[in-house]
């Protein structure tokens, strides 16, 4: 049987914290291994993707090439750390509201499953959805949870979990997140430089 859930859904970069995690990742790696400099070259080449097409899988996945396994394992732990200090101050107690008026939160973010999770691993989350990386090669994508590809993501979850979504609220700092901003009944737009609510 189908249950109602009124859910609140978060982004997370620019959103729950500043910078891009993806992209900051990508210069921890480049501070702490020689691997990311051989690959510059295609990096430069990627940038140009991502002006002429940014929704574009191509350019993410070549931007990341550098990226193994190993390179996770060894360099991820100490940038999650060092990240979780980015996070703005308001987070904690605005998902502890929520969560005290009833509602299901839920992330919801183009970021990748091996970062994400950790950087959110304080916080009371019901659900976190994230990119999916392929396992042996962490630079392809199973699944890019982007754009409208969140509303996809959040479809399918809801269906594995027999609920229909009610999306009461819904906080993003991009307009890529129109999609799923477009099904919150209430949208929260957050400015990614200082972290307070846009007018």
């Amino acid at each position: 049987m189908l249950q109602r859930k009124d859910i609140v859904v978060f982004d997370f970069d620019g959103t729950l914290s500043r910078r891009d995690s993806n992209f900051e990742f990508g210069k921890y790696c480049l501070m702490h291994s020689l691997r990311p400099w051989a690959y510059l070259p295609i990096v430069g080449v990627a940038y140009i993707g991502r002006l002429l097409n940014p929704a574009g899988v191509w350019w993410r996945k070549t931007m990341r090439m550098f990226i193994t396994p190993k390179m996770i394992e060894n360099l991820s732990p100490k940038f999650i750390k060092q990240h979780k200090k980015l996070r703005f101050d308001w987070v904690k107690n605005t998902i502890a509201k929520e969560r005290a008026r009833g509602n299901m939160v839920i992330l919801i973010s183009a970021g990748t499953n091996y970062l994400i999770p950790h950087l959110v691993s304080d916080l009371d989350f019901d659900v976190i959805l994230t990119s999916q990386m392929n396992a042996k090669k962490p630079w392809r994508y199973d699944f890019l949870c982007w754009g409208a590809n969140k509303v996809i993501a959040l479809d399918k979850w809801a269906r594995a979990n027999k609920i229909i979504p009610n999306v009461v609220r819904a906080y993003s700092d991009s307009k890529s997140d129109m999609p799923i901003m477009k099904i919150a009944k209430d949208r929260v737009w957050i400015n990614r430089k200082t972290g307070q609510r846009s007018k």
